[in-house]
């Protein structure tokens, strides 16, 4: 019996990843870390800053993201967000752009609690990345 299930992550320019032979997810929701396996229980949840982990057949991979909506149902998992980037590809000048832009909106006195939130999020993520 297969154990694996599909993936698709859409951002507003393109679909961004499709693949199906995906054995397990772990997505960064605001619940906490969350791990998807075949026939898990359908679900939607939102995203916070975080690395989205994708262990399938074909290869292990690491995509850096911000925000989104995740669903699963029916053995297939739906990523909707606005910004993605694949952590093999976030070379160390885009990674201290993202990273310098965040801690200056940190640092913004008008920030707000849910605000100053995900961005702490984005800043700790974003330095955890080798």
């Amino acid at each position: 019996m297969s154990e694996e299930f599909k993936i698709e992550i859409v951002n507003p320019e393109k679909s961004f990843l499709v693949k199906e032979d995906v054995l397990e997810v772990v997505v960064p929701a605001f619940e906490g870390e969350m791990g998807i396996l075949k026939d898990h229980i359908s679900i939607i949840s939102f995203l916070k800053p975080g690395i989205i982990k994708v262990f399938s057949k074909s290869g292990d991979e690491n995509y850096y993201v911000e925000d989104g909506i995740i669903e699963f149902k029916n053995n297939n998992l739906s990523i909707l967000t606005s910004t993605i980037f694949a952590v093999a590809d976030l070379d160390k000048s885009k990674q201290g752009d993202l990273l310098k832009k965040a801690e200056e909106e940190a640092s913004k006195p008008e920030i707000n609690d849910q605000a100053k939130y995900l961005v702490d999020q984005k800043v700790e993520v974003l330095r955890s990345i080798n």
